[in-house]
């Protein structure tokens, strides 16, 4: 077995071949998170299911992949990227394996938790080998812009594939896909993928850690509940507990050496703004996933399959959108791809805040196209702003911090909106659910708003200058190029 210190001795052909593993991995966990959408009007009859019940289905599996993330990308550059993604490869199948014979909703939950120990494994993962692969920038960037581009990809055909498995074979059949394809990843990553590591890995924040899981998972729960339980002792203790929970982790980290967050990435605007506007834009697409599949099935009754091929046209826009997003970061910078697709998701929004039982498919599709225009450009220049100047000994963490930002927006945009349009709708969800969804559309929109702000601001002269002076202070604290990994063929 050979030993090297520099990935470049790679061939162009095997960097590439990487690059295809890694985004087959991308492409479970993404799909994973949209696809479950379209079959909820199934799950909730063949398991008799209420609105929240629903909301934990997804955002089960978001908290707990927001929750670990971070650790995973840490462990990683601790023990072995490869040696971390097939493990993750491994839980995911299996998780999914058993939530496709889960026999009632709570088993269902605690299996789709088991599927997100295993995902939290695979994207930041599989970030931190592409940049420990592909050491030229340039090559760099346009790694990161595929994977990006698979991002889009991932999260907009999940819908239409689940529409097709759940009329066909049964909504069983969405978690049974991802095993064959688990194991074909696997089986690659062990032939082609290189192993490596940090030279100086970051320890491991067991209490930092915790503290994440209580904040994530007790913010859900408040609201996720609160329509249930109103304004009741325990919503307010929860709500109290997260907020506790929330100030010890900002004290804890600032006093470790190797904290789980390094709270210096965030004095960089650029850094700050890609995770606002990443918290952003997943809450809204999720949400509007959440709402327009519900909507499509239960008030305009169409079956799973037409309601997928019906958000078709969206999934498209961000198939083809993404890779422009890219090519537009590398050659104009990521404001001009950012404020176009703040604007395009406002405008595919707003309209839906006036939504009727009765409003024609023509004006519905229109909306789908426009939104999905915006999702497809946001992801490339968001990804790239967040790793830009990152060292590639934090690698994993710097990619961690921005995977666990969009699954944050992801659960935050299921939790609010289903929340509200679940006090809203009350028990007559098909009588009501159309008047209900307006708070919730203007959610989205408030999303939506938020990414062209921050937009503007997190790219201009300022912004830059921060970064600048952020990278400066990482590389100083880093460990020098040559050795910050090591890498076995």
């Amino acid at each position: 077995m050979n030993t090297s210190n520099q990935p470049a001795d790679l061939t162009p052909r095997r960097r590439l071949l990487i690059l295809a593993i890694c985004c087959l991995s991308l492409l479970l966990v993404g799909m994973d998170v949209t696809i479950v959408n379209v079959a909820l009007p199934a799950i909730r009859t063949d398991l008799h299911a209420s609105v929240s019940g629903l909301q934990w289905i997804i955002d089960a599996y978001t908290v707990v992949l927001a929750s670990l993330l971070i650790l995973s990308g840490s462990t990683a550059d601790r023990l072995g990227r490869r040696r971390t993604f097939q493990l993750g490869l491994v839980l995911f199948s299996v998780g999914s394996l058993l939530c496709g014979v889960a026999p009632g909703l709570g088993w269902l939950v605690a299996f789709r938790m088991l599927q997100a120990v295993g995902g939290s494994m695979l994207n930041p993962v599989a970030m931190s080998i592409i940049t420990n692969v592909f050491l030229d920038p340039r090559e760099r960037a346009r790694a990161i812009g595929v994977w990006a581009g698979v991002v889009g990809i991932s999260l907009g055909l999940g819908p239409v594939l689940g529409g097709v498995l759940v009329e066909g074979i049964g909504w069983r059949s969405i978690f049974w896909v991802n095993v064959p394809i688990g194991i074909a990843a696997f089986v690659l990553a062990a032939l082609f993928v290189p192993e490596s590591k940090a030279e100086r890995a970051r320890r491991i924040d067991p209490l930092g850690q915790v503290l994440v899981i209580v904040v994530l998972l007790s913010l859900t729960y408040a609201i996720i509940e609160a329509p249930r339980a109103g304004g009741s002792g325990e919503i307010w203790a929860i709500g109290a507990l997260c907020v506790v929970a929330f100030v010890a982790f900002l004290v804890h980290e600032s006093r470790r050496t190797d904290p789980l967050i390094e709270l210096t990435f965030f004095r960089s605007v650029p850094f700050s703004g890609a995770t606002l506007m990443a918290i952003s834009a997943f809450g809204a697409f999720s949400a509007f996933l959440f709402l327009n599949t519900l909507y499509l099935q239960d008030v305009r009754g169409l079956s799973a399959l037409h309601a997928g091929l019906f958000l078709l046209p969206m999934a498209a826009m961000t198939v083809l959108l993404a890779p422009l997003s890219g090519r537009l970061v590398g050659n104009r910078g990521p404001r001009l791809p950012l404020l176009i697709a703040g604007a395009a998701l406002l405008v595919g929004a707003l309209p839906l805040t006036a939504l009727t039982d009765h409003v024609g498919y023509g004006w519905l599709l229109g909306c789908n196209l426009v939104f999905g225009a915006g999702f497809g450009m946001v992801n490339a220049p968001i990804t790239n702003t967040a790793v830009s100047g990152m060292p590639r000994s934090q690698a994993g963490v710097a990619a961690a911090v921005a995977s666990t930002s969009r699954q944050v927006g992801a659960t935050l945009g299921v939790a609010i909106v289903g929340a509200v349009v679940s006090h809203g709708a009350g028990a007559g969800i098909r009588t009501q659910f159309s008047a209900a969804t307006h708070p919730g559309w203007w959610i989205v929109v408030g999303y939506a708003a938020a990414v062209l702000l921050l937009a503007w601001l997190s790219t201009g002269r300022w912004a830059a200058r921060s970064a600048g002076t952020v990278a400066h202070l990482l590389d100083e604290q880093a460990p020098r190029p040559d050795e910050s990994a090591m890498v076995t063929r």
